[in-house]
This record gives structure tokens, C-alpha cells and sequence, in this order.
């Protein structure tokens, strides 16, 4: 049992904090799964088939999520899909963060998140691109890479960043964000 919570409220942290809803840490937390194995012995949970966590306007799609506590109870989050997907609503403003990755890591003893493979991240018109890509939170620090750290990259392994400016309206001001990226709904998860 203390795992599954432990689990629930790292598993927010798999979406990069500093512009999210700060709102949402102070939310009920819900993970849905088709199967969880808990060992407490091994301090170990995983969450497997259509999993999906929400909390707030947070939410996180994964066919499996592993969770590791360690002696010091700092947790290792695993989160594997087809896509794992990811969305949350930014703080004071009507935008949000979206973002996929065929395999997410959060570390919250350093809190720094990786995605791996075909990673993805989304803000308004706003997108980042690479096969890897990770993100230091303390540090706000982002680092896309076109294949992670230690693997030799293929010969067309690119990245790619891309910046919209805001489009003005009629009185000059700023349009409002418009949210174009549709996700998978919980039973299209694998």
C-alpha cells in the first residue's frame, strides 16, 4: 500500500514542473491499472496494461509503470508504452505541456526526467523533438539529443525545435492558445 501512494505522487513529477499547474501536487491522485504486483520485500511495484494516472490536470498513459524505492526512500520510476504519453495544464496561463516518449524514467532523488525513443514534448505551437531528451529540474536544464547518452547516434539522427511566435489579433494582442494534439483514450493504451 505505501508504495502504490509512494508511486502515485512521484508519478506526477514525470511532467516537467516549472510551468505546470502548481495546484495539481494538492490534488487526489488516481492510477488505474489492469494488474499491480507489489513486493514490499524488494520495494518494488509495477503497473501494467492501460495504466493511467491522473491528478489534477495532470495525466500520464503507460502500458506498464515500475516503481523502486530505495533505502533512503527515494524513488526510480520506469514507465514504458506505446506511446507513454503525458499531459498537464500550465500554471496561470490556457496551455498545456503534452509529450510521448516510448519509455519514460524519473529519478526524484535528482529530479531529472528522460524520455527515450521517438521523445516528444509540446507546449502551445511550441515543440521539441529528438530521440532523447532530458530534463533537470533543479536546474531547469533540457538537454535533445538525436540518440541517448553512451550509443552512437544513426547518420540521420537529428533533432529538432520548434518555435511559433505568438499570433497577434485584431486589437493587436495575443491569440489564445489553441490545443491541437489529440490523446489516445485509456482503452487504446498498450
Amino acid at each position: 500500500m505505501r508504495l502504490r501512494v509512494a508511486l502515485a505522487a512521484a508519478l506526477a513529477c514525470l511532467v516537467p514542473v516549472a510551468h505546470a499547474e502548481k495546484a495539481d501536487r494538492e490534488k487526489e491522485i488516481v492510477v488505474g491499472a489492469d494488474r499491480l504486483t507489489a513486493d514490499d520485500a524488494n520495494r518494488t511495484s509495477v503497473f501494467e496494461g492501460n495504466v493511467v494516472v491522473t491528478q489534477g490536470t495532470m495525466r500520464i498513459t503507460a502500458a506498464k509503470v515500475t516503481v523502486h524505492e530505495d533505502a533512503e526512500r527515494f524513488k526510480y520510476y520506469v514507465a514504458s508504452g506505446a506511446p507513454v504519453t503525458f499531459r498537464q495544464k500550465r500554471d496561470d496561463v490556457d496551455e498545456w505541456i503534452d509529450g510521448s516518449a516510448q519509455r519514460a524514467e524519473f529519478d526524484d532523488r535528482n529530479d531529472v526526467l528522460k524520455l527515450f525513443t521517438r521523445a516528444r514534448v509540446k507546449s502551445n505551437q511550441n515543440e521539441i523533438t529528438g530521440d532523447f531528451i532530458s530534463y533537470d529540474m533543479r536546474r531547469e536544464l533540457a538537454e535533445v539529443l538525436g540518440a541517448p547518452p553512451g550509443t552512437k547516434p544513426p547518420a540521420d539522427a537529428r533533432v529538432k525545435v520548434i518555435i511559433t511566435p505568438p499570433k497577434k489579433g485584431a486589437a493587436g494582442k495575443e491569440e489564445p492558445a489553441r490545443d491541437p494534439l489529440r490523446l489516445k483514450p485509456d482503452k487504446e493504451v498498450k
